[in-house]
């Protein structure tokens, strides 16, 4: 694993499988074959080294009698699996009540489909290998589940038309993610506008960027860039990315142009 809360994590979620299989009588070239792992994976498993599927789990709860409690491990186990900077920005998403977000390179992670997705990491220089790719990805799709968050949080997302025109993975796969914005767009909690490229002034220029409103009523902001990945809770920084995201929302098309014009888009990528 690339970070120590991960690492820590399945080496704790190893150490329960081996005390309950330990509880159980059983030796691990027993176990393996009664789960359908070899005895090596439970091996790999018990000492930290690979994160088990969900099935390992279930099928070792069952086996051991573990009373559901393998089983619901499932859930840390797979966000361990996620990057460390997806876990950190996902738990501060969880708790906003207001997401503003200004994409000028590509569309958001939330509105992105598994195949667009899988075709921005397969881009990566230097090159990802296809577990880390299907890593990345997974980790994307998860962090889609806070659109679903009704009536508990707001959303805006602003995309500037450079992101609705490159035709990231092919013209296919850029067709679905276009229908899939819309299909976002007639969310009740979501806005959706788009800022246009023949417009002179552009308050985006510096990057994208989200401005986060909290339970609690505190506000922070985040920017993400080559290497890096930033909270911003400095209240000075902050209320610079408000006074510049309220900008680029005055600046861009209305949510109805907006859809109409993705509509639009849309019809041109034959």
């Amino acid at each position: 694993m690339e970070d120590e809360e991960a690492a820590a994590m399945l080496q704790a979620v190893g150490r329960q499988v081996k005390l309950w299989r330990e509880a159980a009588g059983m030796t691990q070239s027993e176990l393996g074959p009664a789960i359908g792992y070899s005895e090596e994976m439970v091996s790999s498993v018990e000492r930290g080294r690979r994160a088990p599927k969900p099935d390992f789990l279930d099928n070792s709860d069952v086996v051991l009698n573990a009373g559901g409690k393998l089983s619901a491990m499932k859930e840390d186990v797979e966000k361990a699996h996620y990057p460390k900077k997806v876990r950190d920005l996902a738990k501060v998403e969880a708790e906003a009540v207001d997401l503003g977000a200004y994409e000028g390179l590509q569309l958001h992670g939330m509105l992105q489909t598994e195949e667009y997705a899988r075709a921005l990491y397969a881009m990566r220089r230097p090159a990802l290998t296809e577990e880390e790719i299907e890593r990345h990805v997974a980790a994307r799709m998860a962090r889609k589940s806070f659109l679903d968050h009704v009536p508990h949080c707001m959303f805006t997302f602003i995309q500037d038309e450079v992101t609705l025109r490159r035709p990231i993975g092919g013209k296919l796969v850029m067709r679905r993610q276009l229908e899939h914005l819309l299909d976002v767009g007639q969310m009740r909690h979501v806005t959706m506008q788009v800022a246009p490229t023949d417009q002179e002034e552009h308050a985006g220029m510096a990057g994208s960027f989200q401005v986060l409103k909290l339970r609690g009523g505190k506000t922070v902001g985040h920017s993400e860039g080559q290497l890096y990945s930033r909270l911003i809770t400095d209240p000075r920084e902050v209320q610079k990315l408000e006074m510049r995201y309220g900008m680029i929302r005055a600046q861009a098309l209305t949510p109805r142009e907006s859809l109409a014009f993705i509509k639009k888009v849309l019809g041109e990528m034959t």
